[in-house]
C-alpha cells in the first residue's frame, strides 16, 4: 500500500489527524516547515495522533504498545503525535468552559439582589406579524436561581387581558423545569411593564443551556417587543442570551430579508448563587493567572523535552483546547456516522453548521485517507470553515469531494474490545497497557483464559 495516511485514535479519548507529507515543526515561528526526509517515497503510511498537551503518559503508554511494536515490523510507517504548540493561557477555573480558551469575563457582578433579566425602553406592541409563541435561549456562565417569570403589559387597556403559558426548560432535553400560567383572573404582580409570578426555586449551574418560552392560549396573538427595544441584563457576565424568535404555531416568523424576527413576550428574575465565592475568585484571579503562567512554562519545557527523547512529536501553530481539534486537522478518520444529530450544547456543542444532521463522518476512533485526499485538504486549508469537531468537520468537508468510502467494522466508535478490533477509544494508560499486555501473551487483547 502506497501512499496513505492513517488516523489511529490511539484507544483512548485522543484524536488522529492526517499528517502532510513533506512537513516537520519550526520550533522557531511555531509554523510547519518542508522536512526533506519526510517524503513520500520513504514512507508508506504516515500515521498521525491527535495528542493533548498534558497526555504524557497517554502517549507512553503508546510507545509501550502497539506503537513502539509497529517501528519494528515496518521502516516505512512514520508515526507521528499531533500537538498544540501553545497551550490555553487562562486557568479551567476562569473559562467559560473546559473545552475552549474563552475568559468568563464578569464585570460587576450584581450581588445580593434580584435582577431584571429583560427592560424595556419603548411601549410593548401587538405584532402583525402573527406570533403565537416567543423564546429567548441563554447559557449560564456562574450559577443563578429563577426567581420569578413574566410577560409583557398589554398598553391598549387596564388591568391584564390574556392567556398564555411561561415555561423554563433545558434546552436540549426540552424538560421543563419551572412554568407560570397568566390570565385575567391569575395574573401575577404588575411591575413597570410586566406582570410577574414567583417560582419554584431551581438553582441552574455553570454551563445549564435554558430556553424561555412564552406561548399565547388565546386566539389573539402575543403583546412583544423587538430586541433593538430591550435592555438583556447579564448580571455583570452571569448569563449570555443568544437566540431570540418569534413563530407561529408551526414556523418561525421572518422579515422581508428571510431573517427570523428577535422579540420577546416578557421576561424574567434571577438572583446569583454564592455570590461572595464569585468576589473572591475575581480578587484571586491575578495570582491564579500567574500561577497558571508558571505551569504553561514547566509544560512546555517537558514536551520539548519529550519531543527530543522520543523524536515522534508534531507542534501546529494552535492553542491545544478540544473546540481546536479541527485546526489540528487541516495542519485526519472511521466507522461512519450517518444522520448525525447536531449538537446544540455541552462537549459537542455545535456553533456554526446550520442544519439539523451532519453529513456522514467518521467517528473519530480511525481511518485510512488517501495521499490525493491530503494534498486536497492541504491546498484548501485556508478556505475550509472549522465545526465544532475534528470528525464533523472531516465529514462536512469529505461531502464537497465525494470521496469513495469503505467501512470496516473494525474500527470501533465506542470503548468496546473485540479481538479483531483496529481502534478503539477511551482507554486510560493502565487499559490499553493490560490489553497489550494480553494480546502479547494470547493474542486476545480482551482476556487471557488462564
Amino acid at each position: 500500500m502506497r501512499n496513505v495516511t492513517v488516523l489511529a485514535a490511539a484507544c483512548f479519548c485522543v484524536l488522529a489527524i492526517i499528517v502532510p507529507f513533506g512537513l516537520r515543526p519550526d520550533c522557531s515561528t511555531g509554523r510547519l516547515v518542508l522536512l526533506p526526509e519526510w517524503t513520500a517515497d520513504q514512507y508508506d503510511i504516515v500515521i498521525g495522533v491527535l495528542s493533548a498537551r498534558h497526555h504524557h503518559e497517554l502517549r507512553n503508554a503508546l510507545r509501550k504498545t502497539w506503537l513502539g511494536h509497529l517501528q519494528h515490523l515496518n521502516q516505512r510507517v512514520l508515526p507521528k503525535f499531533i500537538i498544540g504548540t501553545y497551550g490555553c493561557d487562562i486557568p479551567d477555573e476562569d473559562r467559560e468552559d473546559p473545552y475552549s480558551c474563552q475568559l468568563l469575563n464578569f464585570t460587576k457582578p450584581v450581588i445580593g439582589q434580584e435582577i431584571e433579566a429583560v427592560n424595556l425602553f419603548g411601549t410593548p406592541t401587538s405584532t402583525l406579524l402573527g406570533s403565537k409563541v416567543s423564546k429567548i435561549d441563554f447559557r449560564v456562565l456562574h450559577p443563578i436561581i429563577i426567581t420569578r417569570l413574566g410577560v409583557l403589559h398589554d398598553p391598549r387597556g387596564n388591568g391584564f387581558h390574556q392567556n398564555l403559558t411561561v415555561r423554563l426548560y433545558q434546552t436540549t432535553l426540552e424538560e421543563v423545569i419551572v412554568s407560570a400560567r397568566f390570565s385575567p383572573l391569575s395574573s401575577g404582580v404588575q411591575v413597570n411593564q410586566l406582570w410577574y409570578k414567583p417560582v419554584e426555586r431551581f438553582l441552574l449551574p455553570k454551563g445549564f443551556e435554558g430556553t424561555i418560552s412564552w406561548e399565547s392560549q388565546d386566539p389573539e396573538y402575543l403583546i412583544t417587543m423587538n430586541l433593538t427595544d430591550v435592555l438583556l441584563d447579564s448580571g455583570g457576565g452571569v448569563l449570555r442570551f443568544s437566540a431570540a424568535q418569534l413563530q407561529t404555531e408551526k414556523q418561525m416568523i421572518q422579515d422581508g430579508f428571510g431573517q427570523n424576527v428577535a422579540a420577546v413576550a416578557g421576561g424574567f428574575t434571577y438572583t446569583i448563587h454564592d455570590g461572595p465565592a464569585l468576589l473572591e475568585s475575581l480578587t484571586t484571579r491575578t495570582k491564579r493567572f500567574e500561577s497558571h503562567k508558571n505551569k504553561l512554562r514547566e509544560e512546555d519545557a517537558a514536551l520539548q523535552k519529550e519531543s527530543q527523547t522520543y523524536q515522534d512529536i508534531v507542534f501546529v501553530d494552535v492553542v491545544d483546547t478540544y473546540r481546536n481539534v479541527p485546526h489540528k486537522l487541516l495542519h485526519f478518520y472511521q466507522c461512519f456516522r450517518q444522520n448525525w444529530a447536531v449538537d446544540s450544547s455541552g462537549k459537542w456543542m455545535e456553533l456554526e453548521y446550520p442544519s439539523l444532521v451532519y453529513p456522514d463522518f467518521a467517528c473519530g476512533s480511525g481511518y485510512v485517507v488517501s495521499r490525493s485526499l491530503i494534498q486536497w485538504l492541504a491546498e484548501n486549508a485556508k478556505t475550509l470553515k472549522v465545526y465544532q469537531g475534528e470528525d464533523v468537520s472531516m465529514g462536512i468537508w469529505m461531502a464537497a469531494v465525494g470521496p469513495q468510502r469503505h467501512q470496516d467494522p473494525r474500527w470501533l466508535c465506542e470503548k468496546k474490545c473485540l479481538p479483531g478490533a483496529l481502534s478503539s477509544p477511551q482507554y486510560s494508560p493502565g487499559e490499553l497497557l493490560e490489553l497489550w499486555k494480553n494480546k502479547e501473551q494470547c493474542g486476545n487483547p480482551c482476556n487471557c483464559q488462564k
